[in-house]
């Protein structure tokens, strides 16, 4: 049986799977109070098929949207420091998908996580002719989300699709880290200005110094000075965060401030993690914000200290 043969008969045990678990009702898992939500990993996945496509939603909590899927090869692995990840992006016509749309300089962003939000990584799988996407990552015991984040080609647009990741091994889920304006990575210092509120657009600036110095020589990285995601407490909630400019557009600066655009959708606790590039290395700083609810007006203005 070829590689396309075996993955729809893949889907289509998921299919009767998902309509089973489809049964459990309204096992949602918006976060208000930033305390994570009970609930299966199952009932999760099966929350996206229940909803279909929805504007409403925010990314990443669906396994299935717009008639795309994320199908892993395996729901569970043994913990390594170069665990292999094996998936394809099922279309609407029920094989995997081929071809894409280049998004921030890759075909496809894979972000995986686990679900206490640590071990954040940010990697671009490789993609074999027949529609497989394979790397390797860093994974230790837990369980932990995985994200693809990408384009199709033609009219239907980017999609960001979450599946569960069973890691083997004892493992004891970690405290969110306190709310800070600070993060430090390798010697590098990230501050964090402008308040985010809920349901309103919100203008968000990371400045980046080094030994106390401004860094104004940011290198370029995913045709961006800056890459930020932002995951909601509880769900793990995916948002789409726009950079404000881009390299050679003319206005835009290499630091130290990288500007980006949000709306959060709801109150309470979220990560983010920004992936910079300088002197060849790129780094992620994480941070976590508390989101007030909002008015629902513009926040773009708002500052923050």
């Amino acid at each position: 049986m070829n590689t396309p043969a075996k993955v729809g008969a893949f889907v289509a045990a998921l299919v009767v799977i998902f309509g089973a678990a489809a049964a459990l009702g309204n096992a949602v898992g918006p976060v208000g109070s930033g305390e994570t939500t009970t609930m299966s990993h199952e009932a999760d996945d099966a929350m996206g098929d229940m909803t279909g496509a929805s504007d409403e939603l925010p990314g990443g909590l669906q396994v299935a949207e717009n008639g795309y899927r994320l199908a892993l090869a395996e729901t569970r692995q043994q913990p390594g420091e170069r665990a292999p990840i094996t998936f394809w992006i099922i279309g609407p016509d029920g094989e995997p998908l081929t071809q894409y749309t280049t998004l921030h300089d890759k075909r496809l962003h894979l972000i995986v996580v686990r679900r206490d939000l640590d071990g954040f990584q940010h990697v671009h799988p490789t993609l074999s002719a027949d529609g497989t996407w394979s790397t390797e990552v860093a994974l230790d015991p837990g369980q932990w989300r995985v994200f693809a984040d990408f384009d199709p080609s033609g009219p239907d647009p980017q999609v960001t699709l979450g599946a569960d990741l069973a890691v083997a091994g004892s493992s004891t889920a970690k405290a969110l880290p306190t709310p800070s304006r600070t993060a430090r990575v390798d010697g590098y210092t990230v501050s964090l200005e402008g308040q985010p509120v809920a349901g309103a657009d919100s203008e968000l600036t990371l400045t980046v110094e080094r030994d106390g110095r401004p860094v104004a020589d940011l290198q370029p990285y995913l045709a961006a000075y800056g890459h930020l995601v932002a995951l909601r407490d509880g769900d793990l909630a995916y948002l789409h965060v726009h950079p404000d400019g881009e390299p050679g557009d003319g206005r835009t600066e290499p630091g130290p401030g990288i500007t980006f655009h949000t709306s959060f959708p709801s109150a309470g606790s979220y990560r983010l993690y920004l992936d910079f590039k300088h002197q060849g290395t790129v780094r992620t700083a994480e941070f976590t914000v508390d989101v007030p609810a909002g008015d629902g007006h513009d926040n773009t203005n708002g500052h923050g200290h």
